[in-house]
């Protein structure tokens, strides 16, 4: 057996981590590039805290609000104000979006050039040759996990693609993860967020690339995530729901920076790239047809059957019942992911724009690095079967 891990060299995790921002800054320098959200930090007050610990610690902050998905015209502007402003560091606070986009804005303020040359897929293979800026990511939504992964996606409508920069100097000096700053979030974004927190914990379980470490991540943060979902998404003041998802979300950012994803996020990137879809949403929307149409062709091929019975232990996670039959627990487990979809109202793909006759350049677009993790290589047909499933 042989494998790796890659994590955030230092984790705080719990209620109040997020008022520490301005001591562990100040081990960096005195001048901070953060990066924000929208408008949400700013009402609960929790902005004008930090900044007024930053400027306690003489810290100097620059502020940067992301209020869409990073592009790359909006990494390359804002690692030109980073440099203008002689930035010693980076702080992210906010959604998978605002993370990714500190995140790149790290990494190309000492490496230089423009972010699409570093993109995969698209750009001219550049490499990050440099350590990062010190980055400190702090999400406000218990989704993405990217406070402890390697990798920002970043986005071109006018080109049409969604794409990840990658490499280790880009993994977070500091994740803190405060579970007070997701309370905030929408019932709709706890849903689409939770949907993307437990997609990247049941894809790395069954991925090609799954170890015992992340398995073993992987089993508890799916328990946490079938336990607390529902009830942040009826209830956002539930703050042991809330801490549970945030754990879980942290727990699948581990998990899929070490043993990768699948179908799920193989689709989600054309779903984004190709159409206003959020990135939490897609995989919601397919997740449970991908989970059915995965299995179907592991059992009919007879390829990978020992995924047969991780599927079935998800299940099992899910549900919180110990099946004696493997089958009978995956079908249980099918059927528990399309009733949490329905409760927590994700709309289908049709509802979000999407017709039988896009399916075919979806499924050209969907075969990236995600895939390359799925337990099985799946025909087009296969992945049209989700689509149409999804529908």
């Amino acid at each position: 057996m042989k494998f790796e891990f890659y994590t955030a060299p230092e984790i705080f995790f719990g209620k109040g981590q997020i008022k520490e921002l301005p001591f562990h800054c100040k081990r960096f320098g005195n001048k901070v590039l953060l990066v924000k959200g929208g408008r949400s930090l700013e009402e609960s007050g929790l902005l004008q805290l930090i900044l007024d610990g930053l400027n306690s610690e003489g810290i100097q902050a620059e502020l940067l609000s992301v209020t869409s998905e990073p592009e790359v015209e909006m990494i390359d502007g804002f690692v030109e104000q980073a440099n203008h402003f002689g930035a010693e560091m980076v702080v992210a606070i906010g959604g998978g979006s605002v993370l990714d986009a500190g995140k790149a804005v790290a990494g190309l303020a000492t490496n230089g050039g423009s972010i699409t040359e570093y993109l995969e897929g698209v750009g001219t293979g550049r490499l990050i040759e440099k350590p990062a800026l010190p980055f400190i990511a702090a999400p406000t939504t218990s989704g993405t996990g990217t406070e402890v992964t390697k990798n920002a996606v970043i986005s071109s409508r006018k080109l049409g693609f969604k794409k990840s920069i990658r490499h280790q100097y880009l993994i977070p000096r500091i994740a803190i993860i405060d579970p007070q700053l997701s309370w905030s979030q929408s019932p709709q974004v706890t849903a689409a967020c939770g949907m993307d927190a437990l997609t990247q914990l049941i894809e790395p379980f069954v991925s090609l690339k799954a170890n015992p470490f992340t398995d073993m991540i992987c089993l508890k943060g799916i328990a946490l995530i079938a336990s607390s979902l529902l009830r942040a998404f009826e209830n956002g003041k539930d703050k042991e729901a809330r801490e549970n998802m945030s754990l879980a979300s942290l727990m699948g950012g581990m998990a899929l920076a070490n043993a990768g994803l699948g179908s799920v996020h193989g689709l989600a990137a054309p779903l984004g790239a190709m159409f206003p879809v959020a990135h939490g949403v897609a995989c919601a929307t397919v997740l449970p047809a991908a989970f059915q149409v995965n299995v179907k062709a592991i059992w009919e091929r007879g390829e990978n059957r020992n995924v047969l019975r991780k599927y079935a232990e998800v299940s099992g996670a899910l549900t919180g019942i110990s099946f004696s039959d493997d089958k009978e627990a995956i079908e249980a487990g099918i059927a528990w992911l399309k009733e949490l979809k329905e409760k927590l109202s994700i709309p289908s793909l049709h509802t979000l724009g999407i017709e039988q006759a896009d399916i075919p350049a979806i499924i050209k677009e969907s075969r990236g690095s995600s895939m390359k993790t799925n337990p099985v290589v799946l025909t087009d047909d296969e992945i049209g079967e989700i689509l149409r499933m999804s529908m």
